[in-house]
């Protein structure tokens, strides 16, 4: 395989980062720039080799990267003499009823092919990432801000029984598990949420990322009044409530994350036992 090791823009803001996106060659190149969003990059090939072999070197679709990021990265790689293939995926959830799918453009279908549980509906755009992708590096229009966050805000759902907490271990673990969605994992293994990636959490955790703010004592700090526990549900269920173009994964909207592994995430944050509210001596 060649990877694609592209000159790196100081503007990549629309890229939503989602969990699974392998960092591969570009993490170290990335994380030197503190870049917003880390891609797996995939074969370049060449106008002249033949189809068959072009098949047989054509990425498949191993991570997940909002679609709007996958515009952008393609209308940056693309030159005169052929097209830098991205093994990029796009969003893997469903797009809400009030968002209209825009269907991809031929060339750009034709130059991936599905595996596993990866399709080509990947590459399909909603209303949001449209927008997101029209004003990449640019400010949203206020109007348009504004039916992202009312779209957004209409497609979260709150926990049917009224109960925000499941089990912080189990929390834990979608926190620090990485996998799931990838054309080469079972989809029969609950997806991970990758929360570390991200945001600082357990102060017992050295690996990091910085991508998002530290969520260090995150219920000691705010309390459990139901607006603080809505606003947590909310950010995590689609983040787009709040910030049109946010990079974070819509967890719940998009289905990477069921509502109890949303339930036990919530523990994970709010939890007075668990490891995210406690200080640093008294880390088991």
């Amino acid at each position: 395989m060649v990877i694609v090791r592209p000159k790196m823009s100081r503007s990549r803001k629309t890229l939503e980062a989602e969990p699974n996106c392998l960092p591969l060659p570009l993490a170290r190149e990335v994380g030197a720039q503190r870049r917003e969003s880390v891609v797996a990059l995939g074969s370049t090939l060449s106008p002249t080799l033949s189809r068959q072999r072009e098949r047989e070197l054509a990425p498949d679709l191993t991570c997940r990267l909002s679609t709007e990021g996958l515009t952008m990265l393609i209308r940056r790689f693309v030159t005169g003499t052929g097209i830098a293939l991205l093994a990029a995926c796009a969003n893997t959830g469903d797009a809400p009823e009030t968002a209209k799918a825009a269907r991809p453009d031929p060339a750009l279908a034709d130059s991936f092919h599905p595996q596993g549980q990866a399709g080509l509906d990947r590459l399909q755009q909603n209303s949001m990432q449209q927008i997101c992708s029209e004003y990449e590096g640019k400010p949203v229009p206020d109007d348009l801000a504004k039916q992202i966050i009312a779209e957004a805000t209409a497609g979260v759902r709150f926990p049917a029984d009224g109960q925000y907490f499941g089990d912080w271990k189990n929390g834990e673990k979608i926190a620090k598990t990485g996998t799931g969605l990838q054309s080469n994992d079972d989809p029969a293994v609950p997806n991970g949420g990758n929360c570390y990636a991200c945001h600082q959490m357990a102060a017992e955790e050295m690996a990091y990322g910085t991508l998002g703010l530290s969520l260090a004592e995150y219920g000691k700090l705010r309390g459990q009044s139901e607006p603080i526990l809505q606003y947590t549900w909310t950010r995590l269920w689609n983040s787009h409530a709040y910030n049109p173009c946010s990079h974070m994964p819509r967890f719940g909207d998009a289905g990477i994350l069921t509502e109890q592994q949303l339930k036990d995430v919530m523990a994970y944050l709010f939890d007075p036992a668990s490891p995210v509210n406690l200080p640093v001596a008294a880390q088991p």
